[in-house]
């Protein structure tokens, strides 16, 4: 066999094996009753503003938890390993990425929607046509 048949094979199954290794992370989200069934979720909702944030610099500055509503309106509690984003509070909608344990939501990732600064002019827009 010559040695660029060789190479040409090794560099196919590369990338192949590179493929399956990023298809494998891509998700689609989910719920916390999915959460509980499947290895590694996307969740989205929103905060449970009825509940208490717990964060603290001073003692573990990675490790944030708060409360979040699923799509299906189920409240769980999520902990975040990382420190808590910058307003935080004011997100319309939350996504977290990770895995159930037990009864709790432990996330590796945290993307928030924040309110659009435009969305006051965009009302005031629609009002006026």
């Amino acid at each position: 066999m010559k040695k660029t048949y060789i190479i040409g094979f090794l560099c196919i199954a590369a990338a192949i094996g590179i493929f399956f290794n990023a298809s494998s992370d891509v998700s689609t989200y989910a719920t916390f009753a999915d959460a509980q069934v499947r290895a590694k979720v996307k969740v989205t909702g929103t905060l449970d503003l009825d509940k208490e944030f717990y964060y603290d610099p001073n003692e573990d500055p990675n490790y944030f938890s708060f409360h979040m509503l699923d799509n299906d309106g189920v409240s769980r509690k999520v902990i975040l390993t990382q420190p808590k984003p910058q307003d935080f509070e004011l997100s319309e909608q939350v996504v977290v990425t990770g895995k159930m344990k037990d009864e709790v939501f432990v996330a590796s990732e945290v993307l928030t929607k924040c309110p659009s600064k435009y969305k006051d002019e965009e009302l005031l827009l629609r009002a006026e046509t």
